[in-house]
């Protein structure tokens, strides 16, 4: 295929993008990290990423939820409003939302195909451009797709830490860092005050940084120091310790939107138009409008005959979370729940570079049996048998099954026999492995 093909498709476009370096499936000791590739695309493209206003979000989890959150109240709000994403659960698409929609395979694939001939540009002037990832180019990519949509503001979900990240050539308005845990510790420093440094990064003087961190965490006085060093206003949210997941993503983006109301921006719809934006505008709908795929995604699964024992679905709960603060509070959420109830069966894949002993001994507090599998295609998971050596030494009924269709039927079996429910966990590439065949067996 001819680089100049006007109406590339999106296979051929991307089966281009995959000879470049994919970090996210690599192991992230390797990482290359920095902002001038980016820049060079960037400037190569025409600057894309000046043609909008964005909202930046980062955190160790929870990002994606948010938002989502932060779109939909946009939305609603009648904005042209652009959301990025990363990474995918089902197909690379998700990652781009325009208007609230999927990007088209169309529009995305001319944008691939956009950017991959700038990064050919660096290579043969031998620029920064030439060492672009495929994570840079999808973000550029976005950043395109964002500009010929005519979009006026975009929400920015940081993909790794916040200072060298892709995405922080954007200038956040406001810059949201949700919460900070131990992960990716080998890149962003083996402690929660030297990653918060490395997520505060996308702060930047004349913003205004939003987080639930108080200012007397350990990682919060890092995020303080910085915005007082900026010249920057922090927004913090209020609430008890046993908030929810939901009620603590809900509080955050109220803060933020009552915040952009008193700057002066307003709703665009006729009939209220002017009315400044604010959290009024999380109406359920909206709350609705927002929930992700293997975010608390719920279903109930149809049991096989065999199986059913005097009932006929199994309640299955799916949810990427993948360090130990985050499953503690799925775990302590779901289980509040109306209709869930009794023994927890989970499966859990767990990348390389997560904290395998932390997040198991939040699996053993509440999970009575579980099934430990590996995120095909990742290309940096833990073994399934580590993971069942590691739960076994913590006194956790497990097996290991490294086939997550196998260890979906294992886990199924079990918890039909407990007359309980079940968990999919750990990774969204695990997500994204099983859940269309949950879906296609759910009621």
């Amino acid at each position: 295929m001819s680089q100049a093909d006007p109406n590339p498709s999106l296979s051929q476009a991307l089966s281009r993008l995959d000879q470049l370096t994919n970090w996210e499936r690599k192991p992230r000791g390797e990482m290359r990290v920095g902002l001038e590739p980016m820049l060079d695309l960037m400037q190569r493209l025409g600057n894309p990423h000046l043609s909008f206003r964005a909202i930046h979000v980062a955190g160790t989890k929870g990002k994606g939820s948010v938002s989502a959150l932060l779109e939909a109240g946009l939305l609603r709000a009648g904005w042209q409003v652009g959301r990025y994403a990363s990474p995918h659960v089902d197909r690379v698409n998700e990652r781009i939302s325009v208007l609230g929609r999927e990007v088209e395979d169309d529009a995305l694939a001319q944008a691939i195909m956009q950017v991959l001939d700038s990064y050919e540009g660096a290579k043969q002037a031998a620029t920064a451009g030439e060492d672009a990832t495929w994570f840079d180019v999808i973000t550029a990519a976005a950043f395109v797709v964002f500009r010929d949509a005519g979009l006026n503001w975009v929400v920015v979900e940081v993909g790794l830490g916040g200072r060298l990240d892709s995405t922080n050539v954007v200038f956040g308005e406001v810059a949201i860092v949700i919460n900070i845990g131990l992960e990716h510790t080998e890149i962003l420093g083996g402690t929660r005050e030297a990653i918060a440094r490395e997520k505060v990064g996308i702060l930047k003087p004349g913003a205004t940084l939003a987080t639930t961190l108080a200012a007397g965490d350990a990682a919060g006085r890092i995020l303080q120091q910085r915005a007082d060093e900026l010249g920057c206003d922090v927004l913090r949210t209020d609430l008890p310790e046993d908030a929810t997941i939901a009620e603590t993503n809900i509080s955050l983006v109220g803060l933020v939107f009552d915040h952009l109301g008193r700057q002066g921006e307003g709703v665009q719809e006729e009939g209220a138009k002017g009315r400044p934006i604010g959290a009024w505008l999380l109406e359920p709908a909206v709350i609705a409008r927002a929930h992700l795929p293997g975010r608390m995604e719920r279903f109930d699964f149809v049991l096989p005959p065999a199986l059913r024992h005097g009932r006929q679905t199994l309640p299955l709960v799916m949810d990427g979370a993948h360090v130990p603060f985050n499953i503690e509070a799925v775990l302590r959420d779901i289980t509040r729940s109306p209709g869930i109830g009794g023994d927890c069966v989970v499966i859990a894949a767990l990348a390389s570079d997560k904290d395998a002993m932390g997040f198991l001994g939040v699996l053993s507090r509440y999970v009575s049996y579980a099934v430990f599998s590996e995120a095909s295609g990742s290309g940096r998971a833990h073994a399934a048998s580590e993971l069942e050596a590691l739960g076994t030494s913590m006194g956790m009924a497990c097996e290991a099954e490294p086939d997550p269709h196998k260890a979906l039927d294992r886990a199924v079996a079990a918890a039909a026999a407990r007359g309980g429910w079940m968990l999919v966990t750990g990774s969204l590439y695990l997500v994204g492995a099983l859940r269309g065949t949950v879906i296609g067996n759910a009621k």
